[in-house]
């Protein structure tokens, strides 16, 4: 039994090489969305959550799921995205506790001139790298990690 907890030698190298990849995606994403539109990734995936949205308002535990951050880090992005005017917050009439965070139309136009160079740079750092058949894989690699209880469905970022 104390043997199956340890990874083996290529489940550490693909551990690692995850981690290390996910990291760099992540960094390079974040990276040039800044020096294009002066958003965080954690920011751009706000938008996005909200422009796709029924009313484009989402409450804000809601979206803390959506975006995979904790409350106090999306009530802290939503603040500065609140203060650039971006997005507002509104108390929600039938929960006196809950916040509804709403995109602004001033919010829409950054997201509309954000969207198209981080879409070319998620397809130039993933899609562009592999064949077909890679995206297949990775697509059913990625569906059997999410199964059942492992990762919410519909919770991703973007």
């Amino acid at each position: 039994m104390e043997n199956e907890a340890w990874l083996d030698g290529g489940e550490q190298r693909v551990w690692r090489g995850f981690l290390r990849m996910n990291a760099w995606i992540y960094d390079e994403l974040d990276r040039d969305l800044r020096a294009r539109t002066g958003l965080t990734l954690v920011e751009y995936g706000i938008l996005v959550h909200l422009s796709e949205a029924r009313d484009r308002r989402m409450r804000m535990r809601v979206l803390a799921d959506s975006v995979i951050v904790s409350k106090s880090r999306l009530s802290h992005q939503v603040a500065r995205l609140e203060r650039d005017g971006y997005v507002r917050r509104e108390h929600c009439d039938d929960d006196r506790r809950g916040l509804w965070a709403v995109l602004e139309d001033k919010g829409a136009r950054v997201l509309d001139e954000a969207a198209p160079g981080h879409a070319g740079r998620v397809r130039s750092l993933i899609f562009d790298r592999l064949t077909g058949d890679q995206v297949r894989q990775l697509a059913a690699v990625i569906d059997a990690l999410e199964g059942d209880e492992a990762v919410p469905r519909g919770q991703d970022s973007v």
